[in-house]
């Protein structure tokens, strides 16, 4: 399928603790959908009804091993719409350092390719305003393995960056979730659970019998940054999925 110059994009307006200036908002992308490679497909057999769903899942699934495979041997792979190569987190002490599996990790850098960021370049952006809530989750990292929006690991921590995310109020539905969903049952975090809790940073330790899958991540507060609880609390679900392998 050919990509256009009509692909649009809606962005709200969220404060920002980073600034002096009260005015000045940051703005970030609504999230429309949750995209599956199943999702991505059966728009391709839509559109071209002489490749079966079977043959192109089965081929994105050999690509994608071939790809991790090559990665994790040190190679510079472009693989759909981003190049990946490994690199190193840590410090090294001295010409004969070692490795040293608390100090060090490896961490997969991805850049964009170029045709993905022309394609970018060309989206009509729509500015629909300030956002409803303000709530918004920037980035979640798992402690244990370091990654970014992806992997969670039962039992352990992960970090949270936003705005408004400090958990208050005595609502019923305050705190954070995390629904699996393929079963759609949810998991709420002990508030005792909860060791960081700012409103642009939150630190929560996850419950050790989350089981394997993709999850959403929730969060209802009545937090105000005016010091008093709104009455009614403020929702917001983290458009990434976030797994458990």
């Amino acid at each position: 399928m050919e990509t256009t110059d009509k692909n649009r994009v809606i962005v709200e307006l969220h404060e920002t603790p980073f600034t002096e200036h009260k005015e000045e908002r940051i703005g970030k992308v609504v999230t429309t959908a949750s995209i599956t490679e199943d999702d991505l497909v059966a728009d391709i057999v839509a559109h071209r009804t002489d490749i079966s769903a079977v043959t192109l899942k089965t081929a994105f699934e050999l690509l994608t091993e071939a790809a991790m495979q090559r990665v994790a041997n040190g190679a510079s792979v472009r693989f759909g719409l981003a190049h990946f190569q490994l690199g190193v987190n840590g410090v090294f002490v001295g010409k004969g350092a070692q490795w040293d599996g608390e100090a060090h990790r490896l961490n997969v850098q991805v850049t964009p390719t170029a045709d993905l960021r022309n394609v970018v370049r060309k989206v009509d952006v729509q500015v629909r305003g300030v956002a409803s809530s303000g709530i918004g989750i920037n980035t979640v990292t798992d402690v244990v393995t370091g990654t970014v929006n992806d992997r969670i690991t039962p039992g352990n921590g992960i970090h949270l960056t936003g705005s408004r995310l400090k958990i208050a109020g005595e609502h019923p539905g305050v705190g954070v979730t995390l629904i699996h969903q393929a079963t759609h049952e949810a998991f709420a975090i002990d508030l005792k659970s909860i060791v960081v809790n700012y409103p642009t940073r939150m630190t929560l330790i996850l419950p050790a019998s989350l089981p394997a899958g993709e999850y959403k991540l929730s969060i209802c507060t009545q937090y105000s940054m005016s010091g008093r609880l709104n009455a009614s609390p403020g929702y917001y679900t983290f458009p990434f999925a976030l797994k458990v392998l």
